[in-house]
């Protein structure tokens, strides 16, 4: 079992950038596929980035492509989410979430584990 707690939420203006952490505790933290996901009020939950257990691949949505870099640090059971030139449409609750599949999906059913999700606030 695997739980979750994001940081570095946050209220910021348009064009500025957070970065999003997401701690990790219980064992085998590198057997799990880990994603970001995103949900505003109204709205079902999407799909933001996702990253393969070692690191080396990594899933965007074509809505964050080239805005946003997910990482990971295995030695820390961390995963990061930087966004950059971020939007008022970016506003959203931000959960991370750990997935135990033999392949790294966008899909929220897919996920195991969810984080109690951080606030992200952007202004116009």
């Amino acid at each position: 079992q695997v739980q979750l707690v994001e940081s570095g939420g946050g209220l910021v203006q348009a064009g500025g950038s957070l970065r999003l952490s997401c701690a990790a505790s219980g064992r085998a933290f590198g057997n799990y596929d880990m994603g970001w996901f995103r949900q505003a009020p109204g709205k079902e939950r999407e799909f933001v980035a996702a990253i393969s257990k070692s690191g080396t691949r990594t899933y965007y949505a074509d809505s964050v492509k080239g805005r946003f870099t997910i990482s990971r640090d295995n030695t820390k059971n961390t995963v990061y989410l930087q966004m950059n030139s971020l939007k008022p449409d970016d506003t959203s609750v931000y959960y991370c979430a750990a997935d135990l599949t033999l392949v790294t999906s966008t899909n929220p059913a897919a996920y195991d584990y969810w984080g109690q999700g951080t606030q992200v606030t952007v202004s116009s």
